[in-house]
């Protein structure tokens, strides 16, 4: 049987995924959606449901790959999904509560949100990011609330939050980590203190963030990198590289 073109693939992929059970939306994510995707890029698609959603329902449609529970991705925002090949194609789906979804546009449009943990994801995601895809990604099926622009409150609320935290994580890497010696600790509180200060820079522009993938050169802090590799496993080394790196992300955020 011949491979489908990608339009008939998205299109038949996303009728199936419409036609689950509680499924009001599908929505099409990631790099394809905003037209950065290579040929080899994943297909990231998001089912958005009202009420309970059963992951054996997905499992029951026979795609090779890895179902997750509601909550198995830790609970939160991102409460879950699969990682599944479908004609040959790379496809992530990730769990949409429509309940949670709305709260947090609301909460948003407040310019309230929480921090919560995430793999892969060195600051953790803020729980404006699923506020995010309702204004980047592509519907497929159904419908979305769609934001009508950032909001002027998260705009006011969040460059603060994220420069303090970044703040906080360079500190406690100088006092604590970078005068014993602790390359690898003060690595990571660097990779850590350049995420949180590109949040800051991008929420302050009013941009919206769905993952961290492209998030220093978005902000224009791909220069943190000199200043990581040049690190080196001496006191006086990493107290300077993390002044550095203070001094960097302090003229951007």
């Amino acid at each position: 049987m011949p491979t489908p073109s990608d339009a008939d693939f998205l299109s038949a992929t996303a009728d199936r995924l419409a036609a689950l059970p509680t499924v009001r939306a599908v929505a099409l994510g990631g790099s394809r959606a905003q037209g950065t995707h290579t040929a080899d890029s994943d297909w990231d698609l998001a089912l958005y449901y009202r009420g309970a959603f059963d992951p054996g329902d997905l499992r029951a449609l026979g795609w090779e790959g890895e179902v997750s529970e509601v909550g198995g991705w830790g609970g939160g925002v991102f409460n879950g999904g699969a990682w599944l090949t479908i004609d040959g194609r790379r496809v992530d789906v990730h769990y949409r509560d429509l309940d949670v979804v709305e709260h947090e546009l609301a909460e948003a449009e407040e310019g309230r949100f929480r921090v919560e943990p995430l793999l892969f994801h060195l600051a953790g995601i803020p729980t404006y990011l699923i506020v995010a895809e309702l204004a980047v990604n592509q519907v497929l099926r159904g419908s979305l609330p769609r934001p009508a622009r950032y909001p002027d409150a998260l705009r006011r609320s969040a460059p603060p939050r994220w420069s303090g935290t970044a703040r906080a994580t360079l500190g406690y890497a100088r006092a604590h980590h970078a005068p014993h010696g602790r390359l690898t600790e003060v690595a990571g509180a660097l990779a850590v203190a350049a995420a949180q200060s590109a949040h800051a820079v991008l929420a302050a522009r009013g941009e919206w963030v769905t993952n961290e993938k492209r998030l220093l050169e978005r902000a224009g802090l791909r220069g943190m990198d000199a200043i990581t590799s040049a690190l080196r496993p001496e006191p006086q080394a990493l107290v300077r590289a993390v002044e550095q790196a203070g001094e960097l992300l302090g003229t951007r955020t």
